[in-house]
């Protein structure tokens, strides 16, 4: 048989995630991509880039009580990790203590159970928080968990002011394609504007919101739909920062995002070249920021953990490294590797371990970090990347012709087109059009699983036994006090973080003050 048969053969149509044809060669591309750390950014918003200094390499971790958690946290930062990802248990992403019948079965499951300041200063045991740069994934409850932060560096003797780190802070893709909210749209807006303003006033060097994408690719989502639905969403939180009186440059510089790594390695590389240029004319021409570091889209990226498979795990090893190659080589600020047995429960210590490897590999022995924007000028990487943009665009109008994110959003729009690329993408899968290795194509028979790391169900116990001994030993009189200010400032429409920073000095718990916004701004129901 031939090779132009054995092609027929193979496939009929060539298309990226988007629905981007790709030809056998990509006509040539006239256009320069211009240069590294200039306006739009499509080569990468610094000039020198990795060759100035690596990535933060992030590794996403929390499972149990924080002293567990906090034990993975420096095997990691020994191992040569420069960042900390601090993953959270469902019942604090959802504003309710360990002790709240609510949470039962669910305390240190899918994270780390954080009920009081107590618990972030054991998960930070030993790490220096003026010196090593703390992400934490949080949504709905992200004003408490920044608040604790501050008054665990205030117990420290640290001033604030040399605090580095990301909340994740973005409810609007919770609405869109996660779920973990608590409030409705317009008092998540309001809390997110808020910590805008405290952290420009307290914390400046801390980035007040990653705007995700990640949760929206998770969902289903393609390329071109990531990109437009989270900078649909981010548009959003700078209006919310203006109409809370912030000029655009006082706020803008420390927005940052958070994309997925997905499998199509040229459509992954041109998504971050697209994104940057897209959000660089958006802050300029549109919101007319003037400082050129409002232009600039800061991003993390993290492997794909819907494509780890349960079959053959390690296979998931190769993904997760062609995947990670293609964050760098799209000119990523921070990365997380996914460990290879992800798809069949927590991290095992090992394989977080091989993950860390895996984006040190790639940053010391494959020279891909030697050059910027190493995959700039190939007519297909810049076809690709005017693509994405192109379609993200569009979405992006329609969007706004619709009233903006949060009017999609209550329309069911984004959620809609997820479902469908989603069902697009599965229905590939099973009919055999899409190839999964180990799965649907190269597959054996019989597949032994290897051991799952599990929580111990001591666990929570323990954490119940321990947040019921420090509100006995606090003053109730004076956290009923301060929570009543918290609901005070939650009735008015003015600040609300000094409230709830202060009430967290007196040891109130995250559940009591969530319950106390509750109580106050209700609960969103779709």
């Amino acid at each position: 048989m031939s090779t132009k048969a054995r092609r027929a053969e193979r496939r009929e149509k060539f298309e990226t995630s988007s629905g981007i044809e790709l030809p056998a060669v990509w006509p040539a591309h006239p256009v320069a991509p211009g240069e590294p750390g200039s306006h739009p950014f499509t080569r990468g918003i610094y000039p020198n880039m990795y060759r100035g200094r690596f990535w933060t390499m992030r590794q996403y971790s929390g499972f149990g009580t924080s002293a567990e958690t906090n034990r993975r946290f420096r095997y990691l930062l020994e191992r040569g990790g420069s960042g900390l990802s601090v993953a959270f248990d469902l019942p604090t992403q959802m504003g309710y203590d360990s002790d709240d019948p609510a949470a039962t079965g669910e305390v240190g499951r899918t994270g780390v159970a954080i009920d009081t300041v107590h618990d972030l200063d054991t998960l930070f045991e030993g790490i220096p928080l003026d010196r090593v740069s703390v992400s934490m994934t949080i949504n709905s409850t992200a004003a408490v968990l920044l608040g604790l932060l501050v008054v665990l560096a205030e117990r420290r003797g640290i001033d604030p002011v040399a605090l580095s780190g990301t909340t994740q802070n973005d409810l609007l893709k919770e609405y869109i394609a996660r779920g973990t909210y608590i409030f409705p749209p317009k008092e998540s807006l309001r809390l997110t504007a808020d910590i805008f303003r405290y952290c420009r006033e307290h914390i400046p060097r801390w980035n007040t919101i990653s705007i995700s994408g990640y949760h929206i690719r998770e969902a289903g989502a393609t390329a071109a739909q990531e990109v437009a639905f989270t900078f649909a969403n981010a548009k959003e939180y700078v209006r919310a920062g203006q109409a809370a009186g912030l000029d655009v440059d006082e706020f803008a510089p420390r927005l940052s995002f958070f994309f997925n790594v997905h499998n199509h390695f040229f459509e992954e590389v041109a998504k971050f070249r697209a994104a940057r240029r897209l959000w660089a004319r958006i802050m300029r021409d549109e919101f007319a920021a003037e400082n050129p570091k409002s232009w600039m889209l800061r991003f993390h990226s993290q492997t794909a953990g819907s494509t780890l498979t349960a079959r053959e795990p390690l296979n998931n090893v190769v993904r997760t490294a062609m995947q990670a190659l293609a964050a760098v080589l799209g000119g990523t600020q921070s990365l997380h590797t996914n460990s290879w047995d992800e798809a069949l429960g927590l991290p095992s210590e090992g394989a977080a371990k091989l993950a860390l490897r895996t984006q040190q590999v790639i940053a010391e022995e494959t020279g891909v970090a030697d050059a910027v924007d190493p995959l700039g000028g190939s007519d297909l990487v810049e076809g690709l990347t005017d693509e994405v943009e192109r379609l993200a665009g569009e979405y992006l109008e329609k969007i706004e012709e619709m009233g903006g994110a949060v009017a999609a959003i209550e329309q069911g729009y984004q959620t809609r087109e997820i479902e469908e690329a989603a069902f697009r993408a599965q229905r590939a899968i099973e009919s055999g059009d899409a190839h999964v290795v180990g799965v649907n194509v190269h597959a054996e028979e019989e597949d032994s699983p290897p051991p799952v790391f599990r929580v111990d169900p001591k666990s929570e116990e323990d954490q119940k036994r321990a947040l019921a001994e420090r509100k006995a030993a606090r003053d109730a009189d004076v956290v009923e006090a301060k929570l009543h200010v918290v609901k005070r400032a939650a009735e008015g429409d003015g600040p609300v973080m000094e409230s709830i920073v202060d009430a967290l000095r007196a040891e109130a718990s995250l559940g009591e003050i969530c319950h106390g916004l509750r109580d106050v701004w209700g609960v969103y129901r779709p």
